[in-house]
């Protein structure tokens, strides 16, 4: 048979044709295929090794919150601060420190005297009481805890002793002493707050230890209020020493104190902090310079710990109201926190009213 040789040509032409584009369309198919990254070809020569993918990096540790307190020392809304209050509104005694007051996570004070109805007015009486309307001052001032343990809460009695708890109550502010174990959280933290009176021969060494320990294992942190000492005397006597150690050996970590009236040396003891005595904050004695002063001390925690501290003095004017002090009126005050003739050993930068705990 004769072969076509123009249908030969015609046939070959059309098979390369179809052959180049059969080639073009695979070469466009496989260079815009996607390969998953997870797939890496190890080596060329090699299979494909399927990776899992990199892990995201490691977020940093959030550093731990810092939780500030304040306190202060002996609040009495009594007496003639009482008569301030009933001229001037209650107030009156917190207008310059208020705001201080409020630049903290917690406020604690010392509240001398039960707040009742009826409270005579008065300049003179050893048996205090204030207006239960002086709680609008405590309110005002942002205070979050009164500690209730001191000689002079009974004064009226178990009745005064009620309506002050219920005023208090009212107001959302909470208590320490009278055997309660306070635990507040913030940002994640427990705090305890417990409150000791030892004026009077009252006060039970055991107890102390026992609530101490007790509170520990319900919270991250302790803090324990003593009402005791000598009234006018600048230094601890061996009671308050010896029931400050015992404490910090029972795990508190910050102890505080008040009634003396005056401000007494600090001291550091295993590490924690002492306060021995903050001396007065809002009290009518003006018949000395030193019961018209004393300190506010603003307490620094993180990692459950204290870790910063610092003393704002104060002085109190017109029988009622307290100023920040400054300059040379304010170091004054502060060097009573270091000179001791006791023998512990208060450190000596409190001078400088601030320390950071390394």
């Amino acid at each position: 048979m004769k072969l076509n040789t123009k249908k030969l040509i015609t046939f070959l032409s059309v098979y390369f044709l179809s052959l180049i584009t059969v080639c073009l369309v695979f070469v466009f198919l496989i260079s815009n295929l996607k390969i998953p990254e997870e797939i890496k070809f190890i080596n060329s020569a090699s299979s494909p090794i399927l990776a899992s993918p990199s892990p995201p990096p490691l977020a940093s540790p959030s550093p731990a919150p810092k939780i500030s307190l304040i306190t202060t020392g002996d609040v009495g809304l009594v007496r003639t601060v009482n008569y301030q209050t009933s001229q001037m509104g209650p107030r009156y005694p917190f207008e310059k420190t208020a705001d201080l007051l409020k630049n903290a996570d917690l406020t604690l004070i010392n509240l001398e005297g039960p707040l009742i109805d009826n409270c005579p007015i008065t300049n003179e009486e050893m048996i205090f009481c204030g207006d239960k309307k002086n709680v609008e001052g405590l309110v005002f001032s942002g205070v979050d805890i009164a500690n209730l343990a001191n000689n002079h809460i009974d004064n009226y009695g178990q009745e005064g002793i009620d309506q002050t708890l219920q005023i208090l109550k009212e107001n959302r502010i909470d208590y320490i002493g009278l055997d309660n174990i306070l635990i507040k959280e913030i940002k994640g933290v427990k705090i305890a707050f417990l409150g000791f009176n030892f004026v009077g021969g009252l006060g039970n060494s055991q107890q102390v230890a026992g609530q101490v320990k007790q509170a520990k294992n319900l919270a991250n942190l302790v803090i324990v209020s003593f009402h005791w000492g000598d009234e006018y005397v600048f230094e601890p006597n061996d009671l308050q020493i010896e029931l400050a150690h015992l404490a910090i050996d029972n795990d508190a970590d910050l102890i505080i104190g008040h009634h003396p009236h005056v401000v007494q040396t600090i001291e550091e003891y295993k590490g924690k902090l002492i306060v021995y005595s903050h001396g007065n904050f809002i009290f009518d004695q003006m018949w000395s310079l030193e019961t018209q002063q004393g300190i506010v001390g603003k307490y620094t925690f993180s990692d459950n710990k204290l870790v910063d501290y610092e003393f704002i003095p104060i002085q109190i004017e017109n029988y009622s109201q307290p100023r920040i002090l400054e300059g040379e009126g304010a170091k004054q005050v502060l060097e009573k926190l270091c000179v001791s003739q006791g023998g512990f050993g208060p450190p000596t930068y409190c001078l400088e009213g601030s320390r950071s705990i390394p």
